[in-house]
């Protein structure tokens, strides 16, 4: 069974915070006064719930191996999915699978199939690159699919948006406004290692100030 699953196209950052916030139980160990659109409540930001982080090592998130570190022996063109794994308050290791946001599609590509608008400098040897794996569209989970010259691409199954793993997840086909985010990385140990925020907005932030705002913010207070 897998730890992820595809999200309610409904169901926006906005709402998730919402819900969470009626949760008492989930205490957080870091407290986030978020004036993301001026208006939004107090929340809890937990290490579970937040974002990939630099630092982070990023561990299958289903199958066999769900839970351990993603390897470059790991990869192919083909989709392996992920979460970002940092630590706690007492430095205990955490998976970062609060939020749906977090979830990653990552792939190993031959040498020169990756390019622009790629950042190739937020790749392990321009082969190895990570993105975000929720639809910019409605944030449903992103799925393997095939193009008519039979190459991999990632594709929606809520309303066939696609995108072009090979060229920074550009938008080839259907109703999305935009790329899905790429998320640097480098191989260290062994392990596949995030070494900062995603590159550029993700689902459900309404604007990119908006997502400069929260990084910051989880910057300041998780650093």
């Amino acid at each position: 069974m897998t730890r992820y699953k595809r999200e309610d196209p409904e169901l926006t950052r906005r709402k998730f915070i919402n819900v969470a916030l009626g949760a008492s139980a989930a205490v957080g160990t870091v407290s986030l006064l978020s004036t993301l659109g001026g208006a939004n409540p107090v929340f809890r930001l937990t290490p579970k719930k937040a974002p990939p982080m630099p630092g982070d090592v990023l561990v299958h998130a289903a199958g066999e191996k769900a839970g351990q570190p993603v390897t470059e022996a790991d990869l192919s063109d083909q989709v392996t999915r992920a979460w970002p794994m940092g630590k706690d308050a007492t430095g205990a290791p955490v998976i970062r699978d609060g939020d749906p946001t977090s979830i990653l599609a990552i792939f190993k590509f031959p040498e020169g199939e990756l390019k622009a608008p790629t950042n190739l400098d937020a790749t392990v040897n321009g082969q190895i690159v990570a993105y975000g794996d929720r639809c910019t569209h409605a944030g449903c989970n992103v799925d393997n699919g095939t193009a008519p010259s039979g190459k991999s691409i990632m594709n929606c199954p809520c309303h066939s948006g696609q995108y072009e793993p090979r060229e920074g997840c550009k938008v080839i086909g259907g109703p999305p406004p935009a790329p899905l985010p790429q998320l640097p990385v480098k191989i260290e140990g062994g392990q596949l290692v995030a070494t900062g925020f995603f590159l550029t907005r993700p689902f459900g932030y309404p604007s990119d100030e908006e997502w400069q705002h929260y990084t910051e913010k989880v910057k300041e207070l998780l650093s």
